[in-house]
């Protein structure tokens, strides 16, 4: 029986540019064969072998950059130099983990202690098997490679499904990856939210999700009967602190690109800034000189997914109906495709323009009485995503970071850690758990394995039955003058 598949149109035109299967359970499941079959073979290799071939594939993706540059513009509508920056940030963190796994995971000695002295601790970490990435599509390279560069480089094999926004995307990967490799470690799957319910229920030893808190949570769900282990990254509702010695200029810049960039379609984008008031008029005439500047279509890229310039109106709308003040755009800045830049002042902390994801190119930018003010109302989102702070004093600035409930923040740079490779990132509340890059996200891929091996008999052995009088005596005077004094 032929496969249903969906269609991918230009979400700047219209047009339509390819056509994907949508697989189901039975083409799921021939991709988790072929994953699985290759997971011994790939976990076999010592790590040199996996550094390798990952630096092969790599390289592969490097020489034909422009290519996937152009793909990516073709599937998300974003110009073509920030589907350049996204293909070199990906790269850079495939080369990282490539060349840090063995490193990482290596096995060590661990200290035995007292009452284990007899005993050498070494610690491992062990691939688990087949990791499910289910990737998103605004970021479609650099998100899911962030799982799916590290899952590999720890040994795994892994089976993608690309959002159905961006099929082409994933199997563009793919196919780089047997040229470099040859055999079936990595496998995609393309397909709507039923590929992904199967892929979740298929039988992988862990799931890797970025998406939206609400369906990250079914996905959650369909994992718990199996105790699935999963790591999610959802969305945020980041903000920005701007402190009265701030370089306004700096921060005007960083706030538009951070909240307007990429359409406002950036989980760790900028949706509000809290500015101390001292401040707050000159900051938001520099807002508005620069975001007036911008051009929709030329400067960013059209709403990306049907129905989101839908959510954006709404925000917007409920920000004004509640007393905001636009001081650029308005309700009449949503088309049907592109949404211009819209900064509104002065909305109400409990309106869904501060409480819920935007995803769209809309600032919300309050005044507040101090930082104290400002990081209450930053940690009061249920979303803990990023953060960034302006500041004209970075160690303070550093200090009112560590403050925030986030799983990341920058000071005098917005977006500073997605650079970084050796930087885990990932967030707090309904922004997700666990995390990808970095040393952590070679170990989010991995089991800690702990093996104990006998070096001596001990002179006091307590884990018999026949121990003796004596040998208990002799332990708790041991346990005396080690802890009670």
């Amino acid at each position: 029986m032929a496969l249903s598949t969906l269609t991918r149109t230009d979400p700047a035109t219209g047009e339509v540019i390819g056509e994907y299967p949508i697989a189901g359970p039975e083409e799921v499941g021939t991709a988790l064969t072929a994953a699985r079959a290759a997971a011994s073979w790939w976990a076999a290799l010592p790590p040199d072998g996996r550094k390798a071939r990952l630096l092969a594939w790599k390289r592969t993706i490097a020489r034909r950059a422009e290519e996937l540059a152009a793909l990516i513009r073709a599937e998300t509508g974003k110009p073509l130099d920030d589907a350049g920056l996204e293909v070199m940030l990906a790269v850079e963190h495939l080369d990282w983990a490539a060349r840090n796994a063995r490193r990482v995971l290596r096995p060590r000695r661990v200290r035995s202690g007292l009452l284990a002295a007899d005993q050498r601790g070494v610690l491992a970490y062990r691939p688990l098997g087949v990791v499910g990435v289910i990737g998103p599509w605004n970021y479609p390279v650099y998100t899911p490679l962030g799982s799916v560069s590290y899952a590999l480089a720890a040994g795994n094999a892994v089976v993608f499904k690309p959002s159905e926004y961006t099929p082409g995307v994933g199997i563009w990967l793919a196919e780089r990856f047997a040229e470099a490799v040859g055999e079936p470690v990595l496998q995609v799957v393309t397909g709507d939210g039923g590929t992904g319910a199967a892929l979740v229920r298929g039988g992988v030893d862990k799931i890797a999700f970025t998406g939206s808190t609400a369906t990250a949570k079914r996905v959650m769900a369909a994992c718990a009967p199996t105790l699935t282990p999963i790591v999610v990254e959802a969305g945020g509702k980041d903000a920005m602190i701007v402190t009265a010695d701030a370089d306004l200029d700096a921060a005007a810049a960083a706030a538009v690109f951070g909240g307007m960039g990429n359409a406002g379609q950036t989980c760790a984008g900028v949706e509000r800034v809290y500015v101390e008031r001292p401040v707050f008029e000159p900051f938001v005439a520099k807002v508005r000189e620069r975001a007036t500047a911008l051009a929709a279509g030329t400067d960013y890229g059209p709403m990306t997914m049907p129905g989101q310039a839908d959510v954006v109106a709404r925000h917007v709308e409920d920000a004004v109906l509640r007393g905001g003040t636009p001081v650029v755009g308005g309700p009449d800045a949503v088309r049907e495709r592109y949404v211009d830049p819209v900064v509104v002042t002065g909305v109400p902390e409990d309106s869904v323009a501060v409480t819920e994801e935007t995803f769209g190119p809309l600032l919300v930018v309050n005044p507040v009485e101090d930082v104290d003010d400002a990081v209450r109302r930053t940690n009061a989102s249920a979303l803990g995503l990023a953060a960034s702070v302006f500041t004209g004093d970075t160690g303070r600035g550093a200090a009112i970071a560590a403050r925030l409930r986030t799983g990341a923040a920058s000071v005098n740079s917005v977006l500073g850690f997605a650079a970084i490779p050796a930087l885990p990132f990932g967030g707090v509340g309904d922004s997700g758990f666990g995390r990808i890059h970095g040393a952590d996200g070679l170990r989010e891929f991995s089991r800690a394995s702990s093996i104990t091996v006998q070096r001596f008999r001990a002179p006091v052995d307590l884990m018999r039955f026949d121990r003796s009088p004596k040998a208990v005596a002799t332990a708790w005077r041991m346990f005396r003058l080690r802890h009670g004094r």
